[in-house]
């Protein structure tokens, strides 16, 4: 059985935490954040979790995960 390859896209945005889940970043916090509240920028640089619809196809790009 050949080593199967890690997608490098997805390891760059997913990082896989003790309890098998899968950390996140938070989308749309890159620019135009004067017409944001000073509320959602700062929930923003938090950590969010992967949604389970979602576990099965970043698995499968992250074989060693």
């Amino acid at each position: 059985m050949p080593k199967l390859k890690t997608n490098r896209a997805a390891a760059k945005r997913f990082k896989a935490t003790k309890n098998g889940g899968f950390k996140r970043g938070k989308a749309f916090g890159r620019h135009l954040k004067t017409v944001k509240s000073a509320k959602r920028r700062r929930a923003m640089r938090t950590a969010g979790m992967l949604d389970s619809t979602e576990m099965s196809r970043v698995k499968k790009m992250l074989p060693y995960s």
